[in-house]
């Protein structure tokens, strides 16, 4: 199974290397006011970084508001 594993990561991995090279263009991105232009391809991984850290982030605090619930009603 560890291969299985392995092979997705590879996959993965020269697929985002593949989208990187042939993405290398500068696009401008406008938010909030503010203007930057950079490559699209550092645009896209900013974005998967930052929705995977929320995500993660999110994920964790219901998680842990949940496990707090369910021990609350335990006690009673």
């Amino acid at each position: 199974m560890r291969w299985i594993y392995l092979a997705v990561i590879i996959l993965f991995v020269a697929a985002t290397v593949i989208f990187a090279l042939q993405n290398f263009e500068i696009v401008t991105m406008s938010f909030l006011g503010l203007n930057a232009r950079v490559p699209l391809a550092l645009l896209a991984a900013v974005a998967y970084l930052l929705g995977a850290a929320t995500g993660g982030s999110l994920y964790a605090l219901l998680r842990r508001s949940y496990e707090e619930s369910r021990e609350g009603f335990g006690t009673s």
